[in-house]
């Protein structure tokens, strides 16, 4: 477990990667990429349902709706 400490200082957090070399007895990580924080809103519009009538996101199924684009992007 890398210490809270170190992973502020270096702006390490969730879906971060790292790097792991071996150095003798000695282990280095490198910070690849940093996740930037998202906010909910900054998703808006990127669902778009085209169906008639009112629409939960709890009945949106990822892997329909992408079978259903590609689909459409054939015809």
């Amino acid at each position: 477990m890398i210490p809270a400490s170190i992973r502020r200082s270096l702006g390490i957090g969730p879906g971060c990667q790292l790097e792991f070399h071996l150095e003798g007895n000695v282990i280095r990580a490198e910070v690849k990429r940093r996740m930037t924080p998202t906010r909910a809103e900054d998703g808006f519009g990127m669902l778009v349902c085209e169906r008639p009538g009112t629409r939960r996101l709890a009945e949106f199924d990822v892997a329909t709706a992408m079978r259903e684009a590609n689909a459409d992007d054939r015809d």
